[in-house]
């Protein structure tokens, strides 16, 4: 039948109507397997795919945006595609927890005077979610260990964990016990909630929302956005897509990746430099992606909280935690570290629940001797720096209040200590944290340092670009922020188009030189 009409529109335009009808059969045959789950080939906020997948959204929802409810369920549909792009038919188990924690957040509302049925109805919500991110985080870390024992075939995992699994696992906890404490009524469209859980920006790396700061979004019912807000929106999708797209890439294919794994050589030099170097490709790459989530959630008209600022200037470790991922600091702070008692429960227990926090962090990003050294390094460190303020009354508390030169060596100090929990997260094994060690403690020669440069010449130059832009003053953000926002649409659209050009030439390059297969990057099950 639609032949048949395309062979009409063909003749009535004067054309060969079989030629036509082959040439849109061709067209389809090639569209058809972009729109199903490809594992090999996930979306990302920076894929091809999504790029066009979003103009054709925006057309809609320009059409939509000022009727709520039409709004929220086509931005929902959306996101639930984007998120089949990106886990497949584990969009079944977004599903499973909207659904979930939409009814029991209800019932937890209707007896939230109920002391003990309240108590059960959360419990309920939280086992259901933490057994989800359990079976995924934990399984492979025991077939592992099963496996090492027994030989390897013992047992068989080979189930992908789901992108983002974490993060609407978070939110959905953060729902439940919200209500229960009074802080939010339930919502009343289960539409509403899918919503807030499944808004596309933010679901791969986050940032994490507090349900009361993003519901009111939802349904207010005239999303403007302001010049202002348009030039941040651009200036925060064009830096986001060169750190995570363009050095952060850059940096783990060229230099880090082949460092670790002893290509480059055994020098100390190269492997303190491999450090240094996967302490800024982590930053760039949660960063960067959480610029362009907040970016295009405000094109949208909502938004999101900012995730980051400039955490490698923070001169204590309490100060790094208040600047680097902002919104899982502040959710594990607000569910876990004050549900086990906080500071309300003396000094040593204080001490305690920091470390106790920080190690079930480690756990949460991975199930390993590694994540675990991770976050127990920085659940004492936060310990430690909580009983210095103790024993020192005129210590200050963050390091804007230290004294220039004092601030310059704690900043050193307290960004050696962050590197060397990044060596511990990333590392595949604590006998290869001891190698990189042993490799700086014991073959350290300056000479080595020419055929470094000579053999990672770009990487380096990236590293160096990546520093210097993290470094800057805040007042040079906010200038080149004011500039953008000045130089008018078509000026932004070229500075979009800028990014995304660089961004597709760093790709291919890097698959030219490597072989990389375009597959996402290590943090993707977070």
């Amino acid at each position: 039948m639609v032949a048949e009409y395309i062979g009409k529109i063909a003749e009535w335009l004067g054309g060969d109507a079989e030629a036509v009808v082959e040439s849109l059969s061709a067209m389809w045959e090639r569209l058809l397997p972009l729109l199903w789950y490809d594992a090999t080939s996930p979306i990302t906020l920076t894929s091809g795919f999504f790029l066009f997948a979003f103009l054709l959204f925006g057309v809609g929802y320009m059409a939509v945006r000022r009727v709520v409810r039409l709004r929220t369920l086509y931005v929902v549909l959306f996101s639930l595609y984007f998120y089949y792009k990106l886990s497949g038919l584990y969009v079944l188990l977004l599903l499973f927890v909207a659904v979930s924690d939409f009814v029991i957040g209800r019932r937890v509302a209707r007896r939230r005077e109920g002391g003990a049925r309240t108590r059960r109805l959360v419990a309920i919500s939280v086992a259901i979610n933490v057994a989800i991110l359990v079976y995924f985080k934990a399984t492979d870390a025991f077939v592992g260990f099963v496996n090492g024992l027994y030989g390897e075939g013992t047992l068989e995992w080979g189930m992908v964990v789901p992108a983002g699994v974490s993060f609407f696992v978070f939110q959905s906890i953060a729902y439940v016990v919200d209500i229960s404490r009074g802080v939010i009524k339930p919502l009343r469209h289960f539409s509403d909630y899918l919503f807030l859980l499944s808004f596309f920006p933010k679901m791969f790396l986050g940032p994490l929302v507090r349900a009361r700061d993003f519901i009111p979004q939802i349904e207010q019912r005239d999303l403007r956005i302001s010049k202002d807000d348009l030039g941040r929106a651009v200036t925060l999708i064009a830096g986001g897509i060169i750190k995570y797209a363009v050095i952060a890439k850059s940096l783990g294919v060229l230099f880090v990746a082949p460092a670790f794994a002893g290509e480059l050589g055994d020098s100390g030099i190269v492997a303190l430099m491999a450090i240094y170097g996967f302490t800024l490709q982590i930053y760039c790459d949660f960063s960067g992606y959480s610029d362009i989530a907040i970016g295009v959630a405000l094109l949208l008209g909502f938004r999101l909280p900012d995730n980051f600022d400039a955490p490698y200037k923070s001169a204590t470790i309490t100060e790094f935690w208040r600047r680097w991922h902002i919104s899982l600091s502040t959710w594990l702070k607000e569910y876990l570290y004050i549900s086990l008692g906080g500071n309300r429960h003396g000094t040593l227990r204080t001490y305690l629940n920091l470390i106790v926090t920080m190690f079930l962090g480690g756990l949460w990003h991975g199930v390993g001797l590694t994540f675990m050294a991770w976050g127990l390094l920085h659940g004492v460190a936060l310990a430690l720096h909580k009983l210095w303020l103790k024993l020192i009354p005129n210590a200050k508390k963050v390091g804007s209040e230290m004294k220039p030169a004092w601030r310059v060596l704690a900043t050193l100090l307290t960004f050696h200590i962050v590197a060397f929990g990044w060596l511990l997260f990333t590392a595949d094994s604590m006998h290869q944290v001891e190698d990189m060690l042993m490799r700086i403690a014991h073959n350290w020669s300056w000479a080595d340092i020419p055929a470094m440069v000579e053999q990672s010449e770009v990487a380096l130059a990236l590293m160096l670009l990546g520093y210097v832009m993290h470094l800057l003053p805040r007042r040079v953000d906010n200038a080149v922020m004011r500039g953008v926002t000045r130089s008018g649409y078509i000026c932004q659209v070229l500075l979009i188009v800028v990014a995304v050009w660089l961004m597709a030439e760093c790709d291919m390059l890097l698959t030219l030189s490597s072989g990389g297969d375009g597959a996402l990057p290590m943090y993707a099950a977070f």
